[in-house]
């Protein structure tokens, strides 16, 4: 089986979202892929045939489909034409600290997302639901009214609560509050801390866990290790940082607590496909638009 990885491209460097509109009138499939982003599709009219791995369904008119970050997928129209709108974007970048504990419901470590499809076919109420943010997130995207990047960044979280609020057979990475609550003091320590280098020992210390046991409730809570999280947190301050505040790349990086100017622009990379100053450089070009 033949396969490959589709590199999304953004239009607007603010939203790491790509949502489009097509009608397709093949009836061959196209071929096997995958993308780092999630993806939801939409059938407008007529019927397409979806294989997500070793999934196949028929999806028809007001269907809507999950497919998971790297999931392999492929789909051909059933009639000619079928219109569909497809939404896809980069989870990671419409989480912020308030969210972040939720992160773990789409870590995918469990389950794939793809198994949450259930819910749109069998809750009516979710379904529609979920189809007004997709077509109010590809309106206000196609309009670009002045704050629409709020109103999809607001409509993509609304459509992430829906699918924990509806996932009644509990497929998604759930754990209980309790284990939140436990590291409430951790995550305030990270956010008043993010100059510094932290210490998986002192933080250990400070949720009154052991370095192991600690490094294993993080991962399993949160959905990312306690390393890639400080780092996460770390790159989003840096991209603040970078416009609003006159620094040097060095500066920065020293500002985040990341001196090392090969590690902050690896880690920079990873988050953003670029380089700190390539990110600035577009996001500022982007806003003089």
């Amino acid at each position: 089986m033949e396969f490959y990885n589709e590199k999304v491209v953004y239009e607007n460097p603010l939203l790491s979202i790509k949502v489009f509109q097509a009608q397709r009138n093949s009836d061959l499939f196209i071929n096997w892929h995958y993308h780092r982003e999630i993806e939801l599709l939409l059938v407008l009219g007529g019927e397409l045939d979806l294989n997500i791995e070793e999934e196949a369904v028929r999806l028809g008119s007001g269907d809507i489909a999950l497919i998971g970050s790297r999931q392999l997928h492929r789909d051909r129209s059933v009639s000619n034409p079928v219109d569909y709108i497809v939404l896809q974007f980069d989870l990671e970048q419409f989480i912020d600290q308030s969210s972040m504990p939720y992160m773990r419901f789409f870590s995918e470590t469990k389950n794939p997302l793809s198994r949450a499809n259930y819910i749109f076919r069998d809750n009516e109420a979710a379904r529609a639901e979920a189809s007004a943010c997709i077509t109010e997130i590809h309106r206000e995207v196609t309009s670009k009214q002045n704050g629409y990047e709020l109103a999809v960044s607001m409509l993509i979280k609304k459509m992430l609560l829906l699918l924990i609020r509806n996932d009644a057979k509990r497929v998604l990475a759930d754990h209980d509050d309790f284990d939140r609550a436990r590291l409430r003091s951790v995550i305030d320590y990270v956010e008043e801390h993010l100059t510094d280098r932290i210490q998986v020992e002192e933080v250990s210390k400070l949720a009154n866990m052991s370095y192991y046991y600690f490094v294993k409730f993080f991962k399993k809570a949160i959905g990312l290790s306690f390393t890639e999280y400080v780092n996460y947190r770390k790159i989003k301050w840096a991209e603040r940082i970078l416009l609003t505040k006159d620094l040097s790349i060095s500066e920065v990086g020293d500002r985040i607590g990341m001196p090392n100017m090969a590690h902050f622009y690896k880690m920079f990379k990873k988050y953003n496909d670029c380089s700190p100053k390539q990110f600035q450089k577009k996001m500022l070009e982007w806003n003089r638009i």
